[in-house]
């Protein structure tokens, strides 16, 4: 990747553990410009909910406030399904290399979502260390089926 990326993390209490791992590695990777934890943080375990992280998340991408985010819960279902209510927000589970792979380069997502009681913490690592690298090519032929999805959202949001 040619430019830095300004990188949200975080999680509920099912993914805490992951989180915090990923977001150590992410502090470490020279291609994040800056990372910000998003939480859930120790001590607040049970006080913060997937979906308040994930509209939070969603919702600083949106504004231009950080390119992407890597976002965990049990599962990484209900924190994609969340952070998608966000209009322009593009988020996906994906638990191997190809779904991490294609997330990027046919669907242009903005959301990596894992899950903690799904997979290992290595592969999470390893998935969460994949996704940055990959760009979305905006002269594939994937652009156009963005774009379908990106103009249905405009005409239902005004």
């Amino acid at each position: 990747m040619s430019q830095t990326i300004r990188l949200l993390v975080g999680s509920d209490s099912a993914g805490y553990d992951y989180k915090n791992a990923i977001l150590a590695d992410m502090q470490q990777d020279p291609r994040v410009e800056v990372v910000e934890d998003l939480g859930v943080f120790e001590g607040a375990l049970e006080d913060c909910s997937y979906p308040e992280v994930a509209i939070t998340a969603g919702t600083k991408i949106a504004a231009g406030e950080a390119d992407r985010a890597i976002l965990v819960c049990g599962t990484g279902i209900g924190v994609a399904i969340a952070a998608n209510k966000v209009p322009g927000i593009r988020a996906t589970v994906a638990h191997d290399s190809f779904s991490v792979e294609r997330s990027i380069l046919s669907n242009d997502c903005q959301v990596l979502t894992l899950g903690q009681r799904v997979i290992g913490l290595q592969l999470a690592r390893r998935l969460a260390a994949e996704w940055l690298g990959y760009v979305f090519d905006p002269e594939s032929p994937s652009n156009a089926k963005v774009n379908q999805i990106t103009d249905y959202e405009d005409s239902i949001t005004g």
